[in-house]
């Protein structure tokens, strides 16, 4: 059996070579390409008889990656969005082997066939002002953890940050003098400065105190850095303490990504625009950031308030209303 022809060789190149040196993906899409494959593997070993060492190329059929994505959702109860997220790593294997193996031209475009699931568009979870002090005033502050946890909790919604960029963060990414901003290690290995408020920066301040510069922000009570695990029940802990006194938050699945979804939604309501929104999120497209505009229902309602209907009645109906239907098909 000639080796171009063997899966293995081809999938070992994708990893190692296409996902790290060509493309410089990040780890943790590096992993989720990996953990697809490991998946499709033996699945596909299994349904087509023959050693996972031995496949070839062509046995990979599409009707093989269909029943792998039926076994996905069916056996593993995966949704569709990861359903469609193991496709798209498929499609990616098909096509860089395609590219490089004129003769496995036909079974590329086969693979590449298989359809995306339409999925329902994601309702994105955010916080009301009140349900953020809410949980803003949960810790106690006269402990060294509860005033730990109450920077933490103003950080994230101050500078939008994802759990693990809190994580990573370190003292020598902190600019705490006028005027006081924070450097984050984004997704993508990317960089971006946020501005601080005065009050996040003073309390930070207290919380790094003369820690060297390479020492991480947010500690555990060993002296070790958070990891966004541990960051992630802080929050929900916090969470799950404010609902008592809010109880529109046991309607809602708070997490630290939940903080960043109202950082953007707050600063959107605050008249803020929305690519210094995409900046400040560290968001590639303004099409992810688009997204806070159609869920924030107060803006809309604000927008249809403004609506000067007064001369409805006066007015000939057939004339009045189609500018008005229009207006609230736009919000």
């Amino acid at each position: 059996m000639k080796d171009e022809c063997v899966l293995g060789p081809w999938v070992r190149r994708f990893l190692l070579e296409h996902l790290v040196t060509e493309r410089n993906l990040s780890r943790n899409t590096q992993a989720s390409y990996r953990d697809t494959l490991a998946l499709l593997l033996p699945f596909a070993s299994g349904q087509g008889g023959g050693a996972i060492d031995r496949m070839t190329v062509e046995s990979l059929t599409p009707a093989i990656v269909r029943k792998f994505l039926d076994h996905l959702e069916r056996d593993r109860q995966c949704s569709e969005v990861t359903r469609n997220q193991r496709l798209a790593t498929i499609h990616s294997l098909a096509r860089f082997i395609g590219m490089r193996s004129p003769v496995h031209l036909a079974w590329c475009a086969e693979v590449r066939a298989v359809p995306f699931k339409k999925t329902a568009k994601t309702v994105i979870g955010y916080l009301e002002k009140a349900e953020m002090d809410a949980l803003l005033n949960q810790p106690d502050r006269n402990t060294s953890l509860g005033a730990r946890d109450h920077v933490l909790l103003l950080f994230l919604y101050n500078s939008g940050a994802r759990a693990d960029e809190a994580a990573k963060l370190t003292v020598g990414n902190l600019q705490l003098e006028a005027p006081p901003s924070v450097r984050l290690h984004g997704k993508g290995n990317k960089f971006r400065n946020c501005p601080l408020w005065p009050t996040t920066a003073a309390s930070l301040s207290r919380l790094v105190g003369d820690r060297s510069k390479t020492d991480a922000v947010f500690m555990n009570r060993v002296k070790e850095p958070l990891t966004r695990f541990g960051i992630h029940r802080v929050v929900t802990q916090y969470a799950d303490m404010a609902s008592k006194s809010m109880p529109s938050l046991d309607t809602k699945r708070v997490s630290p990504h939940t903080i960043r979804h109202t950082t953007a939604v707050h600063l959107l309501r605050s008249g803020v625009d929305i690519n210094t929104i995409r900046a400040w999120l560290g968001h590639v497209s303004l099409d992810t950031t688009h997204i806070y505009a159609e869920v924030d229902l107060e803006m809309k309602a604000k927008a249809l308030a403004s609506v000067d209907i007064t001369g409805l009645k006066s007015a000939p109906q057939e004339r009045a209303l189609p500018s008005l239907m229009t207006f609230l098909k736009s919000l």
